[in-house]
């Protein structure tokens, strides 16, 4: 932005508003987002649940909120078919959880045997839970 305008005369003000403007986008990205767990499914049909996952993670964050999706992160490392694995990942989970705002349940394709556990341990943690459907859109009730 010049703060001259196509005449070549000094024009401050569309100037120190367009610098406002930017300013106020920059400090807007530095603004405090609530971080939400994303309970989806992840067994079964992984490829689509994951998918699904990154999806309802990009709805987290154009809503305003920064995700944890666990089941995006812990399979690249740790082995989901073995049951001591599969066990200290729920685990790890837990403990990030506590870290959270917020349990998201996107529970439009089913509950899976992991997120019965993630909810069942939010519940007794009286952590907030929402629901949201394959569309993620709210659901109460």
């Amino acid at each position: 932005m010049n703060r001259l305008n196509n005449e070549g005369y000094p024009d401050p003000t569309p100037y120190e508003a367009f610098r406002e403007m930017e300013r106020e986008e920059r400090q807007a990205k530095r603004v405090f987002r609530p971080i939400v767990y994303i309970c989806s499914p992840y067994a079964g049909e992984i490829e689509t649940n994951v998918e699904r996952a990154r999806l309802y993670s990009r709805f987290a964050v154009d809503s305003g909120y920064i995700p944890l999706t666990v089941h995006l992160l812990y399979p690249q490392f740790m082995y989901d078919d073995d049951p001591s694995e599969r066990e200290l990942a729920l685990r790890f989970g837990n403990i990030l959880m506590s870290k959270c705002s917020e349990v998201w349940v996107f529970a439009g394709h089913g509950v899976s045997n992991g997120m019965a556990s993630e909810i069942a341990y939010a519940r007794r943690k009286g952590y907030l839970l929402r629901y949201f459907d394959a569309e993620c859109r709210e659901v109460t009730g």
